[in-house]
């Protein structure tokens, strides 16, 4: 008897992981489905995607953009949704068996919320809801008997990796940086940094806050929180090492010093079909690795001076409460100042820290507590910035 095909959702399909994710779902012969599609801003693209692949719902974020768009080419079997409602009505379709959160940033807190709240499972791709709200989320999730697959690629080896023995048995994990485009440059290279040079990637394609934080390796700090929610471990169990070929995407050390890693050419869509098909692995769309050929791996510590992002992950991993949202506003704002010319490089993390510093902290805030502490960082960051 052939297996029903897994019903998906995909919250951000335009962005860089909803795209691959839909190369994901027309690879697997039939075996994925869409039901649904979500974007804000780039409704052409919804439309040719929802053309294509004749979704059942489709969902514009943004109510006015979605009141002044021509829909005329929506295919006749889809039904429009628009706003939060409306994302909230496409997660909590009894058909929709896993949501893809793929909205970059805090914004998507609020679908993956929702789809924990309907009982369904979350391919996680966004890892600011853990940064923002990770026991909040997790205790959500727990509740609901709703499951997190991690889709980060980092995420998604650690989760792989964990499988190779008992939990109580786990020392540490290790997660992999690419280092980015700056991995050797002195400090005063860095000041000089452009916004063309930190969005040239050498191993990863990805949107361009992403690639910012990619080069300041801000990337790896929200990680080391996003870790500490998802897998239950203390901060002090979290390492990061610069890994420059990115074919080691994470390791796990247990206690017998065994390290377990998983490996595969950096292309998202490989971590993207193994949480839509957990627990099964089938063939995949994404690059093999090729081990008939010459392969060198590097593996060396992160310079904490000149990427001192890393160290304030680990402080925000140990303080929790309302750190990991502040953390994160902060840095989406001043990631927003650099792309638009008014903020340097160098400035992204200590105006971070500046704010970080100077919010009034709880151990145990409530979600709307935190949306309205994300709201007051990024007022502050463009404080910060116009000083």
């Amino acid at each position: 008897m052939n297996q029903a095909a897994r019903s998906i959702a995909i919250l951000g399909s335009t962005g860089s992981i909803g795209r691959s994710t839909l190369d994901v779902v027309a690879a697997s012969k039939g075996r994925l489905q869409v039901a649904g599609l979500t974007a804000n801003s780039r409704l052409d693209d919804l439309c040719q995607q929802t053309q294509h692949f004749q979704p059942p719902w489709i969902v514009a974020t943004d109510a006015e953009r979605a009141r002044e768009f021509d829909w005329s080419a929506r295919p006749d079997g889809t039904e429009l949704l628009v706003g939060q409602r409306g994302l909230e009505t496409l997660v909590s379709q009894p058909t929709v068996d896993i949501v893809v959160a793929a909205i970059v940033g805090s914004a998507g807190l609020t679908g993956t919320w929702a789809a924990l709240q309907a009982g369904k499972t979350v391919a996680l791709a966004n890892k600011e809801t853990l940064v923002m709200a990770g026991p909040l989320v997790m205790r959500l999730a727990k509740s609901r008997n709703a499951k997190i697959l991690p889709v980060d690629s980092e995420h998604c080896a650690v989760f792989q990796a964990l499988e190779a023995g008992r939990r109580r048995d786990v020392k540490r994990v290790i997660l992999t940086a690419s280092g980015g485009p700056f991995r050797k440059h002195t400090t005063e290279q860095l000041a000089q940094v452009t916004v063309d040079e930190a969005l040239a990637h050498p191993t990863w394609n990805m949107g361009p806050k992403i690639t910012v934080d990619s080069a300041t390796m801000m990337n790896k700090a929200l990680e080391i929180v996003e870790a500490r929610w998802l897998f239950d471990l203390s901060p002090e169990q979290i390492d990061v090492v610069v890994h420059p070929q990115s074919i080691v995407h994470s390791m796990v050390e247990f206690q017998d010093g065994s390290v377990v890693a998983q490996l595969s050419p950096p292309d998202m869509k490989l971590p993207i079909q193994y949480a839509l098909t957990y627990p099964e692995r089938w063939e995949c769309p994404s690059p093999k690795l090729d081990l008939s050929s010459a392969l060198n791996l590097e593996f060396e510590p992160p310079d904490l001076d000149r990427f001192p992002a890393i160290g304030l992950g680990h402080e925000v991993a140990r303080a929790g409460g309302t750190a990991g949202a502040v953390l994160n506003a902060a840095n989406e704002a001043a990631v927003a100042g650099f792309l638009d010319g008014r903020l340097a490089f160098t400035d992204i993390v200590p105006a971070c820290r500046s704010v970080l510093e100077n919010h009034h902290f709880h151990a145990d805030p409530t979600l709307q507590e935190l949306i309205e502490l994300d709201h007051w960082a990024r007022q502050e960051v463009t404080r910060w910035v116009c000083t």
